[in-house]
């Protein structure tokens, strides 16, 4: 792969795969594709206009913006030039946006929309970048267009171009990534040209898919995760087709047809749910059928050939109800690569079943990110497990169950936070990954939680928080659960219910329908999840099972500074915002000790 540096992949795509769709987006109701050489054309524009600003190598640019073509265009002009970009959430707030753009001392901006140039144009008072390095990719009355820092780009000498490029070396800062993680400031990852493109070679054997497939891209650009697979999707000439927004991907999956495409674990799990409330809804056979097709895909093993009789019902099963599946998610989908949290055995069972294979990988912002990956071959993807590690990738498991990392992918440090950095890796040169985890068969790497988001009861036992709220998440009545208990007697949980389907249920068991404040408090309801978090606490130690629980009316969100931007539950922030009521939990307790398993 003769790509050292990312903007090398516009040179090696032009050369060995020419697109006239190298990245399509949805204008006025059509598909608008741009061509490989037009991407390269655009991204030359963007490196001159941004010298004739007068920034220079080293320099810091942010990208805030959902994922377009103009991003991209972005991201290789700030390379090109031997600057930084520094992608960042369109969803987190102000405060954030001000502390990033400090910390960084980023220069110049370029950003989506009015309602994102508006917290933008907030952020920046009193900061040190000037309103003419402000640039939008929607037309917006006040701003700079993006169009208008072409123009300057055009004026601008192709020959000193060159030249910056020739000096950017594959061991400079590409990228700058902002992990808000679950406590404190956000930390900036630093990433050069090599983390990353080390990565991709290092994932190319994983690849299912050529230079004549497309790729449906929704989930964010400024996660690491998303970035380093359109990389690697352009080094392969895969075409990419942006997705309008999250309320339309399935109109889209038809519309594009992919192959391939990445999601999180909880948009699965909403596909998967909305494929099963469609199947309650079925009548006689038909509705037999369809559970006798899902309970087959429950049982589906990528390690076992189960037989005769399971194959044979197992074809029958694709031919009958299946097929329906893969139409509608566009009816060409070869795979889909999961990331960014722990996916459900059950739905990559079923999904293997129906013909898609779900490839769960495992890694983090500071390793570019790919540690391990599940294979597209059966005999490399065990389910349960995030497979088996890419090339080059060493991982040792510690004493304590911590999964150690060493790999050309593995980040610089945290920018501007030296003793930080060195807390992160040890006299060996070892990265601790924060996650606990073992090696299965020699082979398939299996993450069982988060080594600091684990606490110890009273009685001195220790509770893994994120196996057991993700065996809660599985039940389709569950939208999101936080398991507390640290010094207790014994481990409780705050419980959102997913009220769509809460109210589904209420409709079918003569529940009258209310506000979330009062479903919650309705005693048919309560007994309902009672008995739910009794049916999952048998699958747990006695120590483990949650005894009591209470039912919260309202979800916890990224605008409420309880969830981070890659939907992971910000547990300090959630306690303390909850804190009576868990007093009052384990108050209420005190004073039943004989009735533990109450709500």
């Amino acid at each position: 792969m003769d790509v050292r540096r990312a903007f090398d992949i516009l040179t090696h795509q032009i050369a060995e795969s020419p697109k006239s769709d190298a990245l399509a987006s949805k204008i006025d109701g059509k598909w608008v594709p741009i061509s490989s050489q037009e991407l390269q054309d655009q991204a030359n524009l963007v490196s001159l206009g941004l010298v004739s600003l007068g920034l220079k190598r080293g320099d810091k640019v942010a990208i805030i913006s959902m994922n377009r073509p103009e991003w991209m265009m972005a991201d290789f002009g700030i390379s090109q030039i031997g600057a930084t970009s520094v992608p960042m959430y369109p969803s987190i707030t102000v405060e954030d946006y001000k502390f990033i753009f400090t910390d960084a001392g980023v220069r110049a901006v370029f950003v989506a929309d009015k309602k994102l140039y508006d917290k933008v144009k907030e952020a920046t008072q009193g900061l040190d970048i000037p309103a003419e390095n402000i640039f939008t990719f929607d037309k917006i009355e006040g701003a700079r267009h993006f169009s208008e820092l072409l123009e300057l780009g055009k004026k601008g000498n192709a020959t000193d171009l060159e030249s910056l490029k020739a000096a950017v070396e594959p061991d400079d800062l590409l990228t700058l990534i902002y992990t808000s993680g679950t406590t404190g400031q956000p930390k900036g990852v630093m990433l050069t040209h090599d983390n990353i493109l080390s990565n991709c070679r290092n994932s190319q054997r994983f690849v299912p898919v050529t230079k004549n497939d497309k790729a449906l891209s929704f989930l964010p650009l400024c996660h690491i995760f998303e970035r380093m697979v359109t990389y690697l999707y352009m080094i392969n000439g895969v075409s990419i087709y942006y997705a309008e927004n999250m309320d339309v991907i399935a109109d889209n999956l038809r519309e594009v047809k992919p192959e391939i495409f990445t999601t999180v674990p909880r948009l699965l799990e909403k596909v998967y749910d909305k494929i099963v409330a469609k199947g309650h809804e079925l009548e006689g056979v038909k509705k037999s059928l369809f559970f006798w097709a899902l309970d087959l895909g429950l049982k589906y093993d990528t390690q076992k050939d189960q037989g005769f009789l399971y194959n044979t019902q197992l074809a029958l099963a694709n031919k009958l109800i299946f097929n329906k599946w893969r139409e509608a998610l566009g009816g060409n989908l070869r795979c889909i690569v999961s990331g960014g949290g722990a996916l459900q055995p059950r739905l990559a069972r079923v999904f293997w079943a129906a013909g898609i294979r779900v490839m769960e990988g495992y890694g983090l912002t500071e390793t570019s990110p790919v540690i391990a990956v599940g294979g597209y071959e059966p005999e490399n993807n065990m389910i349960g497990t995030v497979g088996p590690l890419i090339d080059n990738m060493q991982v040792k498991i510690a004493a304590d169950g911590e999964i150690l990392t060493k790999s050309a992918s593995v980040m610089k440090g945290y920018y501007n936070q030296p003793e930080l950095t060195a807390k992160e890796f040890d006299e060996e040169g070892w990265f601790h990954t924060g996650d606990i985890g073992e090696l299965v068969n020699g082979k398939f790497l299996k993450i069982t939680d988060r080594k600091k988001e684990m606490f110890k009861t009273s009685g001195g036992k220790y509770i893994a928080p994120q196996v057991i709220e993700g065996k809660l998440k599985e039940d389709p009545l569950i939208e999101q659960a936080m398991v507390v208990g640290a010094d207790q007697k014994f481990a409780s949980a705050l419980v959102i219910p997913s009220f769509p389907d809460l109210k589904g249920w209420c409709k079918r068991n003569g529940v009258p329908d209310a506000p979330n404040e009062e479903l919650v408090k309705n005693e048919k309801v309560v007994k309902l999840y009672k008995d739910l978090i009794d049916k999952y606490n048998k699958g747990f130690a006695q120590w483990e099972q949650v005894k009591r629980h209470e039912l919260l009316p309202t979800l916890w969100t990224v605008e409420t500074g309880e969830m981070t931007p890659t939907m992971k539950v910000k547990r300090k922030v959630i306690a303390e915002n909850n804190k009576d009521l868990i007093a009052d939990i384990y108050a209420r307790a005190e004073k039943e000790p004989h009735e533990r398993t109450a709500h």
